[in-house]
């Protein structure tokens, strides 16, 4: 895969998200990404995509101000 942003090329990589969500933060951790090798861009797939909404959209539902969720531990929530 070639990086958006650049054109050079990407790498397999885990990548760390933190989503303020208004009434608070939610950390999203080990979420699969592409890492460009030259300029560090991060792109997620389309299934990625997916997921990361379903959990910010379940999370926006609780009232914790404070989130840490671990997205390969995470059961299917699409």
């Amino acid at each position: 895969m070639k990086c958006i942003k650049c054109g050079n090329n990407t790498f397999e990589s885990t990548t760390t998200e933190a989503i303020e969500l208004g009434n608070g933060v939610l950390v999203i951790r080990n979420i699969p990404c592409y890492k460009c090798e030259f300029c560090d861009e991060i792109h997620f797939t389309g299934d990625v995509v997916k997921r990361l909404e379903s959990i910010i959209n379940s999370v926006k539902q609780q009232t914790a101000q404070l989130a840490v969720v671990d997205f390969s531990k995470v059961l299917n929530a699409a």
